[in-house]
């Protein structure tokens, strides 16, 4: 493992099977806990969540870099979020073609001729990263997506480093333990939701948590309300269900479901067309959004994070609109950039689907989803666009250039998984909370980070959708 563990624990057998027990023992005591499989509903039966052996190493220079660069990230969303003229503009192919992006934004211009309800913003953002590895150049860090809505496991990821600490000392790595950092993105998220209740001026109002119909990652979401109940802030969580039978706005606009006012909804649910299973759930979002009560995120915000605006911002230009006096700023974003094409129909999307068809290796096929499994890749991307080049469907999707992380080795630890030591690749995600009130930003602060791993074999997919592992980063 370069320059990580040694190979000889690494593969040392009856050593790693010691640690493994150990580990998932450590895990099951620290809360890094979910749901199974079979009884997704209840916490009767729970296990660990599925997380790697040994932290994975990490280069210093590029986690730094990452998290510098995170404000600006927030401060880049919420400028997004209040220029209407660009995201109509930035949008505009794609709302043609991709049927849930459209109804997204049709409440959004529906809330602007009513004249908006943004008095209070809460943003709480995930930056995902790879490491791109090319020839003999160090590696460089590579944006994959801004998640502007449930960006998850900012809960678990407060509980792993202790449990990466105790393998480290059972492995005599006392040096290495000491390295891992202390990580609360919990915390952080749960301070932007409180200074938002705060702003909302009721102390009877309640913070929902608005959840999906299958709730496995319960547990990281009950760290972010463990923190809120430590500031005597009401919570409770509802499904669309729930929601749809009991919401309603009083004169005031303020919103109530279930006979609770709510000061904050915090979106854990939303953000895939198959979330809204009836026209009810369309009518409860609208609902919402028209509502005084803080959303997070709110609708704007919510289509600031789809992968055409990516694509639109890595275009020449479109980052100094957003920061016009601010040279360094954008530099530092576009560092992180890797190369995002059009589809869009004419001669710019045509030479975009010519070189995907020349060498699909070379890339990545993205729709317009969240959640993960979602992205087209190799031979794939050649049986999708021979499908959609002549047609305004292509407008549905962006092309990027396919990052290539080098591989490290780690073992996966999952339920009923055998132990085995993988080729791995790792993802960083770097949490980000705002608040703005008005024009005046009160709160803009990177919130800690989120270090996901899988096999070199599985292209996409992440903790939730059963593909990566939660793991942490060990700076070298």
């Amino acid at each position: 493992m370069a320059q990580g563990i040694p190979d000889e624990v690494m593969m040392n057998a009856a050593l790693i099977k010691q640690l493994a027990e150990v580990a998932r023992d450590e895990a099951l005591l620290q809360g890094v806990l979910m749901r199974t499989k079979e009884t997704p509903n209840s916490s009767e039966l729970v296990t660990y969540a599925p997380f790697t052996l040994f932290p994975s190493p990490f280069p210093k220079a590029a986690f730094l870099q990452a998290l510098a660069v995170q404000t600006h990230y927030n401060t880049l969303v919420d400028r997004i979020s209040q220029d209407t003229e660009f995201l109509l503009q930035a949008l505009a192919s794609t709302i043609e073609v991709d049927d849930f992006s459209a109804r997204l934004f049709k409440i959004h211009q529906q809330i602007l001729n009513e004249g908006g309800s943004r008095s209070i913003v809460l943003g709480l953002n995930r930056s995902d990263y790879m490491l791109d590895k090319r020839g003999d150049q160090p590696p460089s860090l590579k944006q994959i997506e801004i998640n502007t809505i449930a960006a998850s496991f900012g809960g678990l990821s407060s509980r792993t480093p202790d449990v990466h600490r105790r393998v480290l000392k059972m492995a005599d790595r006392l040096e290495e333990s000491q390295h891992i950092l202390d990580n609360n993105p919990a915390a952080g998220l749960a301070k932007a939701i409180a200074k938002a209740w705060e702003l909302y001026g009721s102390e009877r109002a309640v913070v929902m948590f608005f959840v999906e119909e299958v709730q496995r990652n319960v547990f990281d979401q009950r760290c972010i309300e463990r923190e809120l109940w430590k500031r005597n802030i009401p919570t409770f969580r509802k499904r669309f269900d729930d929601i749809c039978k009991t919401i309603r706005l009083d004169q005031d606009k303020r919103l109530f479901v279930g006979g609770n006012e709510i000061a904050v909804v915090y979106f854990r649910n939303g953000y895939m067309p198959q979330n809204y299973f009836s026209e009810q759930c369309w009518e409860a979002r609208l609902t919402m959004e028209r509502s005084m009560a803080v959303k997070c995120p709110d609708i704007v915000s919510h289509l600031v994070g789809t992968k055409k605006v990516q694509q639109v911002l890595a275009k020449p230009g479109v980052l100094e609109r957003f920061f016009p006096d601010q040279p360094q700023v954008v530099e530092q974003i576009r560092a992180t950039f890797t190369g995002l094409y059009s589809l869009d129909m004419g001669p710019e999307g045509d030479r975009t689907i010519a070189m995907a068809l020349a060498e699909p290796d070379r890339f990545v096929l993205k729709p317009q989803r969240e959640g993960g499994g979602n992205n087209i890749y190799g031979s794939e991307i050649i049986q999708v666009l021979e499908k959609v080049k002549d047609s305004s469907e292509r407008m549905a999707y962006i092309l990027m250039d396919k990052i290539n992380p080098a591989p490290v080795q780690n073992y996966l630890l999952r339920r009923d998984a055998p132990l085995a030591v993988s080729s791995c690749v790792s993802e960083l995600g770097v949490f980000g909370a705002y608040v703005r009130q008005g024009k005046d930003l009160l709160m803009n602060e990177c919130v800690g980070h989120l270090l996901r791993t899988k096999s070199s074999e599985h292209s996409d997919g992440g903790v939730a959708a059963g593909v990566a592992v939660l793991d942490n980063p060990l700076l070298v």
